[in-house]
């Protein structure tokens, strides 16, 4: 079996358990309302997280356009926590940068609030569209421990993979299409799932976006696109003029640039860094892309509002990223090997087959649609009489889709190429 995922993490395992009658696996929470601040706790550790994996990926596929998903990432790897034991819990728990203090029942609760606000949102929202969604399919055939059937009742399905594989792959992709909207299709080929088949975790994740500031779509129109100093390809630069906020960060090597979508608390961050050696820029401000840097960037307070005339690409993509070799450099220890230790979920030895992510996105005038440095000196405010800033981005630029109000990044990438 070679399971795969497409647009967020899918985590495939083959084991058999002995059923364990118990009323939860994490208390003390059970049906109590949890704590507010819990929900901050989940994802204190999240942009860390994000940006570890943005630089890792960036180093396996250096010279590509990457766009991915760390939220759903994180989500995914989240589920595999909850169903972990031993060592391999401990593993999950420094990747995800959990809480040193915080039990396993304590970041249950959190997840469990996450889920009620996240869905709350969505249905109250009209101004934006973000929604995750987690499964774990499991084998009818297959003995689970009673508490985690408890615990996730909503995430839970029992599928006859070893009688109807291909009908359960089927009804798999079917979920991960009407989750995304129809942007993510066909998750798993066909063979991907089989008679072995006993557990399979998905997260789906969705977020459509309209600017703030609308592009105007006659503006649009080809341009050059400096892949490198020497290569150039045409692309369709849309144009905007606004009061953004923006800066020029001298560590980072690069021009900042706030682009907020409607509701305030969605922004796409731009990391321009400049045109001179553009083929090392990138990696340049990916390196110094820690987390301290992060929050500065994404700390409004630390940027200037200034009249910006801003060209972006036109673009759609869609990016595959082989996560086994990429979750091993950031130290998911034994996950991925046979002697991992799932025994939440069961007594019995597991494995973890492939992870596979799959995101898409698509960036017009109307706004963005994804299912998933150098020196400078500052531009301080000026008068009436100054001539706007031009941000062009026809040159390689790492970007990010960020939500202030539960301070996660849902989505990240770089361009490097049309």
């Amino acid at each position: 079996m070679n399971p795969l995922l497409v647009f967020p993490l899918l985590l495939a395992t083959v084991t058999s358990a002995q059923m364990i009658q118990e009323q939860g696996c994490f208390r003390p929470y059970q049906d109590n309302q949890p704590a507010q601040h819990s929900r901050a706790s989940l994802y204190g550790g999240q942009q860390e997280f994000s940006l570890a994996l943005l630089n890792a990926i960036n180093k396996v596929m250096p010279k590509e356009n990457l766009f991915f998903s760390p939220y759903s990432t994180y989500h995914a790897l989240l589920i595999a926590y909850f169903m972990a034991g031993g060592q391999t819990e401990q593993y999950l728990k420094k990747v995800l940068r959990l809480g040193e203090n915080q039990g396993k029942s304590d970041i249950y609760a959190a997840y469990k609030l996450d889920k009620f606000m996240t869905k709350f949102i969505a249905s109250n929202n009209s101004l934006y569209e973000f929604t995750s969604a987690n499964k774990i399919y499991v084998s009818n055939e297959t003995q689970i421990r009673q508490c985690v059937q408890n615990d996730f009742t909503d995430e839970l399905e029992s599928f006859p993979f070893k009688t109807n594989p291909e009908q359960c792959r089927l009804s798999i992709n079917n979920w991960v299409e009407t989750t995304t909207h129809h942007m993510i299709k066909d998750l798993l080929p066909a063979g991907t799932i089989d008679a072995s088949t006993s557990l399979v975790l998905v997260n789906a994740a969705y977020f459509k976006g309209i600017w703030e500031n609308k592009f105007n779509p006659n503006l649009t129109k080809p341009e050059i696109f400096y892949v490198s100093p020497t290569k150039q390809i045409m692309v369709d630069m849309m144009h905007v003029e606004g009061t953004f906020k923006h800066d020029v960060s001298e560590t980072l090597g690069a021009h900042i640039l706030e682009l907020p979508y409607q509701g305030d608390n969605i922004s796409m961050y731009v990391l321009l860094p400049p045109f001179s050696n553009t083929e090392d820029s990138i990696d340049a401000t990916l390196k110094n892309l820690n987390i301290e840097n992060f929050k500065t960037v994404v700390n409004r307070n630390s940027l200037i509002s200034r009249t910006v005339q801003v060209a972006l690409p036109k673009f759609s993509l869609e990016t595959t990223v082989e996560l086994v070799p990429v979750l091993e450099s950031l130290g998911v220890g034994n996950l991925f090997k046979e002697n991992a230790n799932f025994h939440t979920l069961t007594d019995d030895t597991v494995s973890v087959g492939e992870g596979i992510h799959k995101a898409r996105i698509e960036i017009n005038e109307n706004g963005a649609h994804a299912a998933a440095a150098t020196a400078f000196l500052s531009w301080r405010m000026g008068d009436d009489e100054e001539p706007p800033i031009q941000f062009r981005c026809d040159k390689p630029f790492v970007y990010l889709i960020y939500n202030a109000n539960t301070h996660t990044i849902l989505f990240t990438g770089v361009f490097r190429r049309p």
